[in-house]
């Protein structure tokens, strides 16, 4: 068990639109940040990402499963986040599964890769998409 990936994993729940300056304490300056909808490059770019992702986002939290060291400076952390939005599902709750992947040296995440089904995080709660996903999930059972 990593206490890096568990330090790592609390600091990063506790960002917030108002703290987003503490990036610079978990990411290096060459951070690749990659989740299945973007790609962002270099510090500026993930405070940029985090600042258009906050400023919409409502009520958001983490529930950690497992924290993974494979190696010196590699492993995963399995999550569940949990998010409000006003124009997704009615602005209710949703909850999606997914998995990081960090690379570190020195303290700090140099490479972050996020794995989740960006479905269930986004498209299946869109009002007219939603309801064409889940239509091609019940006819591919």
């Amino acid at each position: 068990m990593s206490e890096f990936l568990r330090d790592h994993a609390r600091r990063f729940a506790a960002l917030t639109k108002d703290n987003l300056d503490l990036l610079d304490e978990l990411y290096s300056d060459d951070i690749a940040f990659t989740d299945p909808l973007h790609e962002v490059h270099g510090l500026p770019g993930l405070r940029e990402y985090f600042t258009g992702l906050y400023a919409t986002m409502g009520d958001r939290r983490f529930e950690f499963h497992a924290f993974d060291q494979v190696r010196d400076g590699k492993g995963y952390v399995r999550w569940t986040m949990t998010y409000q939005h006003p124009r997704l599902n009615q602005g209710a709750m949703i909850s999606v599964s997914g998995c990081s992947h960090l690379l570190w040296t020195d303290n700090k995440v140099f490479q972050h890769r996020d794995y989740f089904d960006a479905g269930a995080l986004f498209y299946e709660h869109l009002p007219v998409m939603g309801r064409m996903v889940g239509w091609f999930k019940r006819r591919l059972r």
